[in-house]
This record gives structure tokens, C-alpha cells and sequence, in this order.
């Protein structure tokens, strides 16, 4: 395995515009923005709470705004973590799918991941069901949706089956093995698959999925039985996911659960994969492509600038370059970035989104492409509120 990495080199002919702040429909005590894009355009979900009761509400944008905020479902058990984000997402059918966490016992990381789907634009839902059948009170959750081929649904997500509830340095993340799984539904809602795609994961770092013209791709943060946890990708060939392979060998060596997972984007065959890493007490954020639906990536192109608290995202353009976000820090500033890279490590100059708290409570910034615009949602802990802004990418 390879250990080169490629430095970014700033191209002026790769033009990037800055963000542009646009209303947001969300409400006060907002969190937990997700981002997804349909032949609609952009739909923004997030998580708004009241008192012990917290709700699952989304929006599209339109040309005149984004459209008025509804409400999926709420609920006084859900588990609400600022790094496992629920979602919502719009099939090419027009069926609304939506997935949110809701505790299964008492220990701390005893949840489900819930589903639901709606047919009529969100206006009534189904009752919700859920993608795993183990009946275990451990976690399931870190869920990732998205549209297979033939319009039907896939997601990976962190399941804990294998755990001991309550043991350990965090509750139910003590002994056992975490797994990264399966399940898919067919459009007219019955499951389809169940499977197991890594036995032995990172307990609480985020998935991701991307559909290739050659099938699904999924990613994840590994863990060795050394403590190496290192970011790996996985290809769903003929019904079976492959082994897993590292997309790049960091070789970080951490026995804690970093909570900082990985963001794929695809397009045909061409796959863009963002990460961060803190080998060697560098905190470093990349990206690295596949020109082959990711069998074999290239070198890591660093996109940070000097110091990075990583919570990557992407998102792939028609001609095979790759929008990267990222939380930079310096010192005690911090702030929500994107650029432009292409696989030569040709990139624009970072743009910041806006200023963004370095702690928890600002979660994940996300960015989705729909047209030659960005969108962008992020969480202002001084408002207590998710924002988002827009800009042009040429």
C-alpha cells in the first residue's frame, strides 16, 4: 500500500465563489442538519427540540426559497447525539424515506434505527419499522440512506449486537465487536436484505454510501485488533459486499473511538472519498479518488490548510473533481470550509461558509451540489439554530 501523499496545488483556473447566507426554515433549538439532493434539488433535514420532545423536520429548496418546514415524526425516547444524525431523503419515485433513533432499553447506547416513508410529499407517513432483526437493546445507529438501482432503498449503519450492554470506557461500547450492516426495501417497502458488510468497526465514527455505475460502495472507520483505525471501503458485487480494503494505510493507531467518519460521493465510475486522520498527533483532513467505482484509489490529497478538526463532506461534479468541506482551526479559531479538487491535486483556494464552534455542539457541517450550487447547513451554537448559505461552483 502506498504512503505518498499529494499536496494540493492551487490552480487559478478553478474558480470558487464565497457563501452566500440564505434564510433557513429551521426553527429555534435546531441541531443535527443532514443534507440529500433529488432530481428536485436540495432537502434539508434536522432535528428541532422542545422541552423532552424532539422532532424530525425537513425542507426543499425552490427557486423562491426553501419550502415551509414539516415534521416527519417526534417523539420524548429518541436518542439525540449531535454526531448520529438522522435524515431524510426523496427517491426518483417521489417517496420520501426518513430514518431518527429511538432507545430500545435503558442503558445509554441502547437504541434502533427507525424508518419511515411517505408517499404523498410528507404529508401522512407510514408507521415506522425497523432494518435490523437482532432484537438486541445495543446500539444501532449512524445510518446512512441511500437510492439503489431500480428505485429501491439501501443504507449501511453501526450495529452493536455483538456488545456487552454497559460495559466499558462508554456504555455498550465495551466488549463484543461493533459491525457495519445492510438492509435494503423494495419500492413497494418489503426488506430485501439483511447482511453483513465489516465485522470489527470504530464504534461511533459515522458511515457513508454512494452508488457507482457498478453497484453500492460503502465506507467507515476500521479497527484492527491492533487499535489501527484506519478508513475502509467495501463493494457491494453481486449481492455480497467484498472485504474491506484501507483507502489509504495512516496507520493511526488510537484505542478510543475518534467520532470522525468518512464522506463518499460518486458519480459513474469516478468516487471521491473524504477523511481525517490524527496519526502522529497531526490532524489532517484528505481526499482521495477512484477512477474504477473504488477498487483502487490514488494518493491523498491533503485539503486542510495546517491544522483541522476533520467532520468531512463531499460531493462529486460532472467532470470528475470533488467539493470537500471541513472544519479548519487555528489556535482558537475555527472555521466551516470548502474547495474545489481535482485528481491531479489541482484545487481552488479554501472558502470559508462562516465561523463554526470547535465543540461538540456544532456537530457535522454538511454541503450538498444540485446544478452549479452549493448548499450548506451547519449548527450556530450562538443561536442555538442550524443556518445555511449557498454559493456558485464553475
Amino acid at each position: 500500500m502506498r504512503n505518498t501523499v499529494v499536496s494540493v496545488f492551487v490552480c487559478a483556473l478553478v474558480i470558487a465563489t464565497s457563501a452566500a447566507p440564505v434564510t433557513s426554515p429551521a426553527g429555534p433549538n435546531s441541531a443535527q442538519p443532514q443534507l440529500s439532493v433529488s432530481s428536485r434539488g436540495v432537502l434539508l433535514s434536522w432535528i428541532e427540540r422542545a422541552g423532552a420532545t424532539a422532532a424530525l423536520k425537513f425542507s426543499e429548496r425552490t427557486a423562491t426559497g426553501w419550502t415551509p418546514a414539516a415534521t416527519v415524526a417526534s417523539g420524548t425516547d429518541w436518542f439525540v447525539n449531535w454526531a448520529d444524525v438522522p435524515s431524510v431523503i426523496r427517491l426518483s419515485n417521489g417517496t420520501l424515506a426518513a430514518h431518527w433513533l429511538q432507545k430500545s432499553g435503558a442503558d445509554t447506547y441502547a437504541y434502533d434505527v427507525r424508518l419511515a416513508y411517505s408517499k404523498d410529499n410528507g404529508k401522512t407517513w407510514s408507521k415506522s419499522f425497523l432494518p435490523h432483526s437482532d432484537g438486541t437493546k445495543t446500539e444501532h445507529g449512524f445510518a446512512s440512506l441511500i437510492e439503489m438501482p431500480g428505485g429501491s432503498l439501501g443504507m449501511v449503519w453501526l450495529d452493536g449486537r455483538a456488545m456487552t450492554p454497559g460495559a466499558g470506557e462508554h456504555a455498550g461500547h465495551g466488549g463484543g465487536a461493533m459491525s457495519v450492516r445492510f438492509a435494503s426495501f423494495d419500492t413497494n417497502w418489503k426488506q430485501t436484505a439483511e447482511s453483513l458488510v465489516d465485522d470489527r468497526v470504530c464504534e461511533c465514527c459515522p458511515t457513508t454510501i454512494a452508488v457507482t455505475s457498478e453497484g453500492a460502495i460503502a465506507a467507515y472507520r476500521n479497527r484492527s485488533e491492533t487499535e489501527v483505525r484506519d478508513i475502509h471501503v467495501s463493494r457491494l458485487v453481486n449481492g455480497k459486499w467484498m472485504a474491506s480494503a484501507a483507502v489509504h494505510a495512516d496507520n493511526w493507531e488510537i484505542d478510543a473511538c475518534p467520532v470522525n467518519g468518512p464522506a463518499l460521493a460518486a458519480s459513474g465510475r469516478n468516487v471521491a472519498l473524504a477523511w481525517f486522520t490524527g496519526v502522529n498527533g497531526q490532524n489532517r483532513a484528505f481526499v482521495a479518488f477512484s477512477k474504477d467505482a473504488g477498487k483502487t484509489f490514488g494518493d491523498p490529497i491533503r485539503v486542510d490548510e495546517g491544522g483541522t478538526l476533520g467532520r468531512v463532506d463531499a460531493a462529486m461534479l460532472p467532470n470528475g473533481d470533488a467539493i470537500v468541506t471541513w472544519i479548519e482551526r487555528a489556535g482558537s479559531v475555527s472555521d466551516f470550509r470548502w474547495r474545489r479538487v481535482s485528481p491531479n491535486g489541482n484545487a481552488s483556494a479554501p472558502v470559508t461558509v462562516s465561523a463554526i464552534a470547535s465543540t461538540r455542539s456544532s456537530g457535522y457541517p454538511r454541503m450538498a451540489i444540485a446544478g452549479n450550487t452549493l448548499t450548506f447547513a451547519w449548527v450556530d451554537t450562538a443561536t442555538s439554530k442550524v443556518l445555511t448559505a449557498e454559493a456558485d461552483v464553475k
